[in-house]
């Protein structure tokens, strides 16, 4: 069961998530903020694994309070969830340490991978998000000699496939995937998965 916060200023959208989650098993509703300020203050009392995050509130806006969750509660994820789609919005809120970036057009499907994703450290984008952000992003460095295999888990890590799910897709222990994994963060200087993604998507490894 992952335990889920959501904080937005609106009621109605507060209310119909509430309304949503309730229709997944496998995700607890544990708190409900209004604004950034509340968001904090709830997350310290109710640790929560995963926070679906507005940008636009008063006081604190879901920016600041995600840089300040993932600074003061490492252990909880941040899923950025909002009207706001354009590049400044998403790289701030990717700054700041959110795991994941949807639209407020998302369904209940696409929340709940979101979720599962930052739950199980993975990065999760909406499609037009990711196509938009990595055609902003201009990154000089030039591709890292990665190996056939290499390419091959990167392109799975790009899919948002978990390490198990990657050694079931090669018929190779999960072990091995780690290996592959290190390597390819390594080489291309990935600090997590959600780098990683960006630079296969920057440099061909995997596409729209």
């Amino acid at each position: 069961m992952i335990r889920v916060l959501v904080a937005d200023d609106q009621r109605l959208v507060r209310e119909g998530l509430t309304a949503l989650l309730e229709l997944v098993d496998d995700l607890q509703l544990v708190a409900l903020a209004a604004d950034g300020n509340e968001a904090l203050a709830l997350v310290a009392e109710h640790r929560p694994d995963v926070v679906l995050m507005d940008l636009r509130m008063p006081e604190v806006d879901g920016i600041e309070a995600t840089r300040r969750i993932r600074r003061q509660h490492p252990d909880v994820e941040v899923v950025v969830l909002t009207t706001h789609a354009d590049d400044e919005s998403v790289l701030a809120a990717l700054r700041a340490g959110a795991r994941g970036y949807l639209t407020k057009d998302a369904g209940v499907a696409e929340i709940a991978r979101a979720v599962a994703a930052a739950h199980a450290g993975q990065a999760l984008l909406d499609p037009p998000v990711q196509a938009r952000l990595l055609a902003s992003l201009a990154d000089d460095r030039p591709p890292g000699p990665l190996t056939g295999r290499e390419t091959d888990v990167l392109s799975l890590i790009a899919e948002g496939l978990s390490n198990i799910e990657i050694s079931q897709r090669l018929v190779v222990s999960e072990a091995t995937v780690k290996t592959h994994v290190n390597r390819i963060f390594a080489k291309i200087g990935a600090r997590d998965r959600a780098q990683a993604v960006r630079w296969a998507y920057q440099h061909g490894v995997a596409r729209p």
